[in-house]
């Protein structure tokens, strides 16, 4: 048929592709947003382990709390930055249980990083995800302990400056220069191969953490919170954010073929 004239039947949806696990199918992050990515990737391989009734997932403080109440999986809220000490309580009385955190890079690095490197350092057989956009965005897009040099935010209009705010904290290195850890990586959700890396390095934790604490750094997209062109999210993420905080497995265990 041409399209030159409307089709003789309506369209209709055949699938809508979304993830099993995840309840409403619309959100209230912004636009270009990638933590929805981010999350989609960690319920999915929940799903593909078929731990979905044996995981719990605890959330910090951030954009991706508003995800909490959204996912068909047990879910903790711990207060801000504390979210590794709630998951530690709860996989020390459930060890049977796939625990995990999700929380924001202001959460993890800015608020708790004594929770998140005393968890790694004890070997926790936790998994904890930090969604790392370099912006406090739920409070208003400041600056956090991740934050790139030259980048701006709502506190840092002329650009992180090494001399006045310090330099960016690299948590994954320091998760994986601790003897606790088994499993380092670090991905980002800002292309498809990207993406699809990232799903492997999230599934490989969630496995690891039988044998000790793991650990995933997923850099994510935020235009709000960057000043920047929804449509340039992607590109800044990579000309920024990855030249800093470099995509890879930084640890893995023995033996094993890296994702």
């Amino acid at each position: 048929m041409g399209t030159d004239s409307p089709p003789a039947c309506g369209a209709r949806l055949v699938h809508d592709f979304a993830p099993e696990l995840i309840g409403s199918r619309t959100h209230q992050l912004c636009p270009g947003c990638g933590e929805p990515i981010a999350l989609r990737a960690v319920v999915e391989a929940i799903a593909e382990l078929g731990a979905t009734d044996s995981s719990v997932a605890v959330f910090g403080i951030g954009c991706s709390t508003a995800f909490s109440d959204n996912l068909d999986v047990e879910v903790v809220q711990a207060l801000h930055g504390r979210a590794p000490s709630v998951a530690t309580g709860v996989k020390r009385t459930r060890p049977d249980l796939t625990v995990l955190t999700v929380q924001g890079d202001g959460d993890m690095a800015s608020e708790g990083l004594q929770e998140v490197l005393h968890a790694a350092a004890r070997g926790e057989r936790i998994t904890c995800f930090m969604l790392n956009n370099g912006v406090f965005g739920e409070t208003g897009g400041h600056m956090t302990a991740t934050t790139v040099l030259g980048q701006r935010t709502k506190n840092t209009p002329d650009g992180r400056d090494a001399a006045r705010d310090g330099h960016p904290i690299r948590l994954a290195e320091l998760v994986a220069a601790l003897d606790g850890s088994v499993y380092v990586a670090r991905g980002a959700v800002d292309t498809a191969p990207h993406v699809r890396r990232t799903k492997r390095t999230v599934l490989r934790a969630l496995r690891a953490q039988q044998h000790g604490f793991s650990f995933v750094e997923i850099l994510t997209m935020c235009p709000t919170g960057w000043l920047v062109e929804t449509t340039r999210a992607p590109a800044y993420l990579a000309d920024h954010h990855a030249q800093v905080h470099t995509l890879g497995v930084l640890k893995d265990l023995p033996g094993e073929a890296r994702p």
